[in-house]
């Protein structure tokens, strides 16, 4: 990891969880994997503070930790994940788009807590909406919930690994830290809950002031203890499935400005019904039928199946391969190549940056040293069309820059 980016994740730290913290952060990013007491006695930093620290970290990700056979367990701090907070105001705005208000504040309540169950959020997240509403007005419990739910079943929401059973029935010493799993399919299973209530405005101290007194007010926020409906089970914000989220919208702009919007809404289409289906890291989207997008088109998207099967066509015999055909049944299968469609945009961003930093012409040197892979300087100045002495000077540029590597060949 380079200075610059400790630094940032220096800055970051401090900026959300202050000094002890960033501390403690900065301290497992610049050397790696430590146990509890290296780390205090490395930092001059209290046991119980290193404690306190780690726990903030661990409840947002940012530190795992791993227990080795000498029952030692070590912290390592996650450097990307800290990196990643940058983006929290990204994936808020993007819930917001797609969600509204409810699934904003709902990521926004994971975001800032790290983990949360259910209920706590839900109850967070409609006293929060409900001081935003008029007097008189308030936001059920129930409304919530559903959006809860639904960003669940987009895999935008995950539940977080917690401690098997099993363990806690075993008569033996407890372990040094406890092993956290999860079942793939229990990953986006929501708990039957029937959470039932409406948000509560916070009363103000004028209020209080003016109000009956306190002798006077029911007891059931401290003597009625009710169980919790949801203790045990932890939700947290899927990163990756924002990530996913876009990437899949990088790629459909990127059809919509090489052809129309008509091939970039079948993309989109394409995507929405691979977005559970195919995991982020996937080459390719999970194989649809022709009749199966048709079916999946937006309402009122007037395209006949002789039409959409004219574009998906067109799609699969582009140069850039963003669509292609793995077989002919169901009116012919398609796939999304997520790995190529990823590869022409990158490749098309560094030519953008080229282009802005040295000019046109360098820009036409770079795109032909792409596609060829390897070239000599005397094929750049016949390909290119550009005077051998320009040539020199523009390649000796991007050289310096480190945008092209020199190979010397052996005769």
């Amino acid at each position: 990891m380079t200075q610059a980016e400790i630094k940032l994740c220096s800055l970051l730290l401090q900026e959300h969880f202050g000094e002890i913290v960033e501390k403690i952060g900065v301290h497992l990013i610049r050397t790696g994997s430590q146990p509890l007491r290296v780390i205090a006695d490395d930092t001059g930093t209290s046991l119980d503070q290193v404690k306190k620290a780690l726990c903030v970290l661990v409840q947002h990700n940012l530190v795992s930790y791993q227990v080795h056979k000498r029952g030692v367990v070590e912290y390592e701090a996650q450097c990307s994940r800290v990196l990643r907070i940058l983006r929290y105001p990204r994936y808020i705005y993007t819930t917001k788009t797609l969600y509204s208000d409810t699934g904003e504040l709902i990521v926004e309540e994971l975001l800032l807590n790290g983990k949360l169950t259910m209920s706590a959020v839900v109850k967070k997240v409609a006293d929060r909406l409900t001081e935003t509403m008029e007097d008189g007005k308030t936001m059920d419990y129930a409304e919530v919930s559903n959006t809860f739910v639904r960003l669940v079943d987009t895999h935008f929401v995950q539940r977080c690994p917690s401690v098997p059973t099993t363990e806690n029935s075993d008569p033996g010493p407890p372990p040094p830290a406890p092993t956290l799993v999860i079942n793939e399919k229990d990953m986006y299973l929501v708990p039957k809950l029937s959470l039932i209530g409406k948000g509560k405005r916070r009363r103000s101290s004028d209020e209080d002031a003016a109000g009956e007194p306190k002798a006077k007010r029911p007891k059931h926020t401290t003597d009625n203890k009710e169980p919790i409906p949801d203790d045990g089970i932890y939700w947290q914000a899927n990163l990756d499935r924002f990530h996913q989220h876009f990437r899949d919208q990088a790629i459909v702009s990127a059809v919509a400005n090489r052809m129309d919007q008509t091939s970039s809404e079948i993309v989109r289409t394409m995507l929405r019904m691979s977005e559970i289906t195919t995991s982020s890291s996937a080459p390719f989207t999970q194989p649809l039928s022709s009749n199966e997008i048709f079916r999946s088109l937006p309402v009122g998207y007037n395209i006949s199946k002789q039409v959409l099967d004219q574009y998906l066509t067109l799609l699969a015999d582009d140069p850039l391969e963003f669509v292609g055909k793995s077989g002919d049944s169901g009116g012919g299968m398609y796939v999304i190549n997520l790995h190529k469609a990823l590869a022409s945009l990158a490749t098309a961003t560094l030519e953008s940056v080229v282009q802005e930093r040295f000019g046109s012409r360098c820009a036409r040197i770079f795109r032909l040293v792409l596609q060829k892979k390897h070239i000599e300087q005397k094929q750049v100045e016949d390909f290119a069309m550009i005077p051998a002495k320009e040539a020199k000077d523009m390649l000796y540029k991007m050289l310096s820059e480190n945008f092209m590597s020199l190979q010397v060949g052996c005769q």
